[in-house]
């Protein structure tokens, strides 16, 4: 009866630790652009592009050739505020040189965000389609997932995806310098 008992705990154990095992996987590509939960495990692939740890994004950097592209979301001054309050942006910390097109990783984009994202690859790139464009966030964000989807669907030849963002590089003492967004376009635009 122990001998059964022993094996059934046994048993018992590998299943759990196959289940926590598949849990720590990395989830699949979805077939089109994550519409929702951007803060979340992301794949360990983009058909289509590189996927860049630090040390590749780094020797990228270095050499210069490529045109780095933040989307991290950034957040507006509230609507309604009175214009006596004092509004403090969160200052965004950055690979130096990059560009920050903020607001350009969700899911669906608004035709003037299309826009403005086609606008910002057009000035990072020169209107070069052959330039290499890396995008990037923060670890387990799927903005920078999207957007580098979405660059290969405007025909960006040599698209790369750094899924560590400005995670990962801090992590590694890389440097990082203030940045500014490009201008977003207003609604009525």
């Amino acid at each position: 009866m122990r001998q059964v008992a022993r094996r059934c705990i046994a048993t018992f154990s590998i299943l759990i630790l196959a289940g926590a095992a598949a849990t720590d996987a990395p989830p699949p590509e979805p077939a089109g652009y994550r519409m929702d939960d951007y803060r979340a495990p992301t794949p360990a692939t983009l058909q289509g592009a590189a996927v860049l740890s630090t040390e590749q994004a780094l020797a990228l950097w270095q050499h210069g050739d490529a045109a780095f592209i933040d989307v991290l979301p950034q957040v507006p001054r509230p609507a309604g505020l009175p214009a006596s309050t004092i509004w403090r942006e969160k200052p965004r910390m950055d690979l130096p040189g990059s560009l920050w097109l903020p607001d350009t990783g969700y899911g669906e984009l608004a035709p003037v965000m299309e826009d403005y994202f086609e606008r910002g690859l057009a000035s990072a790139s020169n209107g070069n389609r052959d330039r290499v464009l890396v995008f990037y966030c923060l670890a387990n964000c799927w903005m920078s997932w999207n957007a580098a989807k979405r660059a290969i669907a405007l025909g960006y030849a040599h698209v790369a995806w750094y899924p560590d963002g400005t995670d990962g590089w801090a992590a590694d003492h890389l440097p990082l310098e203030l940045r500014t967004p490009l201008p977003r376009p207003q609604a009525s635009e």
